[in-house]
């Protein structure tokens, strides 16, 4: 009994990770791109979300699984593996971080706006934003991040269960089903399905960052993490990101489908469409509710991928070193890249502002066309000799893991074929 007791309390411990997880996948991919996917097509897409949500799944768990069985994070094992799967992650990872970086800012700026109608413009809020997240991260480190994350993925998932109970009704149901979805087989249409299923609920390189922010719980915690407390802090991660996924999706279907109303592609008028278009269904009252929800998930987005994009940066030189001299090294790298990163996307944003929604959905896509060279390194991290035997997937989950593979390269070339060979 007494066992089962410390068993559940490490369980507990080990819950953390998992919040960052959600933090990090809970933001553009569910209110712009989950959003937008119900109010332009209605339920007709809701199998491309369960899909995206499968699919990903095996392959963003290796992260936290190698991580707790090795007590190294997914980089050291692509360094491992040979120089293909780590200069093709580091490739990967320079070429998209600057523009996700300021996809997230440019969102949590528009709504910002909404929220508190001070007049500024969206570049202005972006500065402000990134200077107060990279002043969380800097001062209250990990645990701070550890903390806020819990306490805004849960109000966040309240408020957003809230809103989705409030708008279902035979009206809304009866006008969503009736109403005829454009066609799925266009140029257009395909290339919004893989952008949305590119951040739905995360893109898988956030099995990276989960590896890393696993490693660090467990130095915070002094102890190692087991592989089942691993495993337990990824699925209520995870899960909850596919669950407040599948709401902001059932709020675009119920609340924008069939409206008439076109999003703007500047962040401001975006959210204002959003939230105005929630409160003439639910009701004026129903606006600060919707606004809040809103900014409290993208500014968790925001500090999750400010404090994971330098992380990943400090580990990419000597990933294996985990010396205090060298943890002090990755710290200098750490604070010197959360500076610049931030810099360079405020550069991009001071261009490119004024069409968020193409930012958003050019991120997307190179995050989902990446996609089948990380699961399939991360599988074979899994299943290989850095692997302790014990830890390794069992023959059904492997098979598993081989379909959602497939799954994933199956929509990469239908994606490449429509956009560029007819």
């Amino acid at each position: 009994m007494k066992q089962k007791i410390n068993s559940k309390k490490s369980i507990l411990k080990s819950i953390g990770p998992g919040f960052l997880l959600a933090g990090a996948a809970i933001g553009v991919s569910h209110l712009v791109q989950a959003t937008r996917a119900g109010a332009d097509y209605g339920f007709i897409l809701i199998w491309v979300l369960i899909i995206a949500c499968v699919s990903k799944y095996p392959f963003l768990e290796f992260g936290s699984r190698f991580a707790a069985g090795t007590g190294n994070h997914l980089i050291t094992g692509y360094k491992k593996l040979g120089k293909f799967p780590y200069w093709t992650y580091i490739l990967i990872t320079v070429g998209s971080m600057f523009i996700i970086q300021a996809a997230v800012t440019i969102v949590t700026a528009g709504l910002a706006e909404r929220l508190f109608n001070f007049g500024w413009p969206p570049f202005l809020w972006s500065a402000i934003i990134l200077i107060a997240c990279i002043a969380l991260l800097l001062i209250g480190k990990y645990p701070g991040l550890d903390k806020s994350m819990k306490i805004i993925v849960t109000v966040l998932t309240l408020a957003t269960l809230a809103a989705v109970i409030l708008a279902f009704s035979p009206e809304t149901i009866n006008n969503a089903i009736s109403i005829q979805p454009p066609s799925l087989w266009t140029t257009a249409s395909l290339g919004f399905i893989i952008a949305f299923m590119g951040w739905m609920p995360i893109p898988l390189d956030a099995s990276v960052w989960h590896s890393i922010w696993t490693r660090e719980k467990a130095s915070q915690n002094k102890n190692k993490i087991s592989v089942k407390g691993a495993f337990a802090d990824f699925n209520v991660g995870y899960l909850s990101a596919a669950f407040i996924g599948l709401l902001f999706f059932l709020l675009g279907v119920l609340v924008m489908f069939g409206s008439g109303t076109s999003f703007s592609s500047n962040s401001v008028e975006f959210s204002s469409q959003l939230v105005d278009l929630y409160g003439k269904t639910l009701g004026e009252w129903s606006k600060p509710l919707i606004s809040a929800a809103a900014f409290i998930t993208m500014l968790s987005t925001v500090i999750t991928v400010t404090d994971a994009y330098p992380r990943v940066i400090s580990e990419l030189k000597d990933p294996e070193k985990d010396k205090p001299e060298d943890k002090k090294g990755k710290w200098q790298v750490y604070r010197v890249s959360i500076f610049i990163i931030p810099i360079l996307s405020l550069s991009i944003l001071y261009f490119l502002s004024g069409s968020f929604t193409i930012l958003v959905d050019f991120a997307a896509g190179l995050s989902f066309l990446s996609a089948p060279f990380l699961a399939w390194f991360n599988y074979k991290l899994v299943s290989g000799e850095q692997m302790p035997e014990k830890h390794r997937p069992g023959k059904n989950y492997k098979i598993f893991s081989l379909v959602c593979f497939a799954l994933l390269v199956a929509f990469n070339f239908v994606y490449l074929y429509y956009n560029f060979l007819t």
